[in-house]
């Protein structure tokens, strides 16, 4: 039985996009961005949109998809942090 290598990049990236999620819905909620590192969440959104990035120019979907989906709330989350920071 093989499993294509494009499934098991779906499935990699559906784990890690929904791993995300938790921490970014309940600061979303909350609006406490208090523990978030601003230094971390930067890298980590500009690392994501240079992931999409890569991903479109490779064509490879499994990495286009999950990075798209994570960089929304990353960037909300990013700019709410940001926002916290000026205040």
């Amino acid at each position: 039985m093989s499993i294509p290598a494009e499934l098991i990049g779906y499935g990699a990236a559906a784990l890690t996009t929904a791993s995300f999620f938790p921490q970014a819905v309940k600061t979303l909620k909350s609006g406490d961005t208090r523990a978030i590192s601003l230094g971390m969440y930067t890298l980590f959104t500009c690392g994501v949109t240079l992931w999409t990035i890569y991903g479109v120019m490779a064509g490879d979907g499994p990495v286009i998809a999950a990075n798209v989906i994570t960089l929304i709330p990353a960037a909300v989350v990013l700019q709410r942090k940001l926002a916290d920071q000026l205040r």
